[in-house]
């Protein structure tokens, strides 16, 4: 099940050519896997202070399709492509519905470790938490593109 989130394209965020810069989307990612986690009950800080558990970004991708401009209203929707043992991976899709547009498409993946960089599981109480509400259907992409 998507999360969404709505953002408006800020004067910083656009280039020269009045156009979103990409590096823009990776930030807007962050925002999306923030908000999806706390629409299930916590936050990213719940995570790291009880039970020492940190989400590293291991591999992201983003597909650019249309361009965005400085106010353009977005949505923002993210979900659970995949949850492993030691790995979660996020889906995104920012939308503009003024024209019904999509925007980019993207796919995060994010390895759970401790404070000392150890490679952990995931705390279970948030694996059941993430999955709330979720069919983990969704798969884009279907494997990212080669390194």
């Amino acid at each position: 099940m998507w999360h969404e989130t709505e953002l408006r394209v800020r004067y910083a965020e656009t280039d020269k050519m009045g156009i979103v810069h990409h590096s823009n989307y990776y930030v807007w990612f962050e925002l999306g896997r923030s908000e999806f986690c706390r629409s299930r009950g916590f936050s990213y800080r719940d995570m790291e202070d009880n039970d020492g558990a940190l989400l590293v970004v291991a591999e992201s991708y983003c597909r650019y399709k249309s361009p965005a401009h400085y106010e353009d209203l977005l949505l923002l929707r993210t979900q659970i492509a995949r949850i492993r043992s030691r790995s979660i991976s996020f889906v995104y899709e920012v939308f503009r519905p003024s024209d019904d547009t999509v925007i980019a498409e993207g796919e995060t993946m994010h390895i759970v470790v401790n404070r000392k960089n150890k490679i952990i599981s995931l705390p279970k109480r948030y694996e059941a938490m993430l999955m709330t509400g979720s069919d983990e259907s969704h798969a884009f992409p279907a494997e990212l593109p080669p390194s």
